[in-house]
Formats: structure tokens, sequence, C-alpha cells
């Protein structure tokens, strides 16, 4: 069973990474992330992960089979697809409105928490940035990691 933390001195850290885009797909961040994290030596806690935008999202996915990633940008072309006629918001351009139904379909933090000083992500998992605009990006990503 889980152990309790007894005592412990508890610390924060804030670092803000950017993340650079060409186009829409999944961008994985955890070589960004990883070394962050087991840099502050916390050895229990918690990793949250923010993205400052309302285009973009972030998603813990299988990172083993390129597949995945690419059948998720698959699904979620039919789910909000690039078509003027059925939105409103259109200054931006025809990828921008769709762009903001992935993002509120999925996430703009994430949770992680920090066993024994490392992510306690599953074999198979990473974390990604999700870009769903059609052009280039520098997106920022805030983490804050809190414990002992």
């Amino acid at each position: 069973m889980g152990r309790e933390a007894r005592g412990g001195q508890l610390k924060q850290f804030t670092r803000q990474i950017a993340v650079a885009t060409r186009g829409k797909g999944l961008y994985a961040i955890d070589a960004q992330v990883t070394p962050w994290v087991e840099e502050c030596g916390v050895r229990t806690g918690l990793l949250t992960v923010f993205v400052q935008h309302t285009s973009a999202s972030l998603v813990i996915q299988e990172n083993a089979d390129p597949d995945v990633v690419r059948d998720l940008n698959d699904f979620f072309a039919r789910l909000a697809p690039e078509d003027q006629r059925l939105y409103r918001h259109t200054v931006e351009g025809p990828d921008d409105m769709p762009a903001h139904i992935r993002a509120a379909l999925t996430q703009t933090h994430l949770a992680i928490p920090i066993h024994e000083g490392r992510l306690a992500l599953g074999t198979w998992q990473g974390i990604y940035l999700f870009e769903h605009r059609a052009a280039n990006h520098r997106r920022n990503v805030v983490l804050h990691l809190l414990g002992e």
C-alpha cells in the first residue's frame, strides 16, 4: 500500500518551457519535463503542467506506437472539421474555431504524481502538447512542482 510522508518540508518549483510546433499534431514534451523534475530533488509530490493557450492542449497518451497519435489527429479532424460554414468565429482562419473545440474537449492542465523522485507515468505513457492549429506556433507551458 501507500506510504505517508512524515515531517518533510514542502518545496515548490516553477518553470516555463516553450514548445515549438510545426502545425497540428502531438508533440512529446517528456524530454523537457523529466530532467527538470529530477533536478528539483522532490521525492514525493505533484507536478502540474499547464498550457497557456486556448487552441492547444495537453494529453497523456501512449508513446510506443506512433499510429496512436496519428489516429488521434484523424479522429479530432473528423470530430471538429475545418468548415467555416459551421462556425461564427472564423476571423482567424478555418482552423481556429475547430482548434478551440479540440482544446475544450481535451485538457489545459495535467496533474502527475511524483513517486520516489520520478514522474509516476505508466510504462507506455508520455506527456504531449496537442497542437490544434495548422501554422507553426511557439506554445508556453508552465510547470509547477510541489513536494518534499
